[in-house]
């Protein structure tokens, strides 16, 4: 329960951010400056980033198994499972922001060709378990893209427990050749400013392109 009580504080917590995200962003206001002017609070304020979905083995999981128990003891967690309702969307939001963002192009999500910049669940870090790029893969194919993928960590993709992908690690140097650029994971290795040069169109769900200024860039 100890350990189920600190995944859950962490899904809630990133289910709220995420879903201040989605405000925001109708609202034209920066949530990631929100949250740091937030964090300047000395006391009570612990700083949560939104992103494009929840990975790895614990947060993704673990708040529904205590769901699951809960009902043998006829107890309903309301505020779990809508967190974990709001978490689950999100890589549908960034379906839905890489396709707005195509059709201010003039182009559509079919057809498109579509690099996504990291798989792993976080940066820096060789983990697929629960990654919520491989589920936006999946979404984007279904509507007709033509995905690939860059991950320093990851030269393929092969099967796994909900997926079966089998893709190659594309060339960075073919940036410029895709219609979109969509950032999924931050990795340290990326240099995001010749990135968004190169590219045709860079829509960022982890804040990565920060104090870059350039019209190609669209925050999701």
């Amino acid at each position: 329960m100890t350990k189920l009580l600190e995944n859950i504080y962490r899904c809630v917590n990133i289910a709220l951010v995420n879903e201040l995200k989605l405000l925001c962003l109708r609202m034209g206001i920066d949530i990631w400056e929100v949250i740091g002017a937030a964090s300047t609070k000395p006391f009570g304020f612990h700083p949560f980033y939104p992103g494009p979905g929840l990975g790895g083995h614990c947060i993704p999981v673990d708040p529904f198994y205590l769901s699951w128990k809960a009902k043998e003891f006829d107890f309903h967690t309301r505020f779990i499972e809508l967190a974990g309702e709001v978490n689950v969307n999100m890589p549908y939001h960034v379906l839905a922001s890489v396709g707005g963002a195509l059709n201010k192009h003039k182009k559509s999500v079919n057809g498109a060709k579509v690099l996504l910049l990291g798989v792993a669940y976080k940066k820096d870090i060789d983990d697929l378990r629960e990654s919520p790029a491989l589920t936006i893969i999946e979404l984007l194919q279904k509507d007709g893209a033509e995905v690939s993928y860059h991950d320093p960590f990851f030269p393929t993709i092969g099967r796994g427990r909900k997926y079966d992908l089998q893709m190659k690690c594309a060339d960075l140097k073919d940036v410029a050749n895709y219609d979109c650029v969509l950032i999924v994971t931050d990795h340290s290795d990326y240099n995001f400013k010749d990135i968004v040069n190169r590219a045709q169109l860079v829509v960022d769900t982890r804040n990565a392109t920060k104090g870059i200024k350039n019209s190609k860039i669209v925050h999701c």
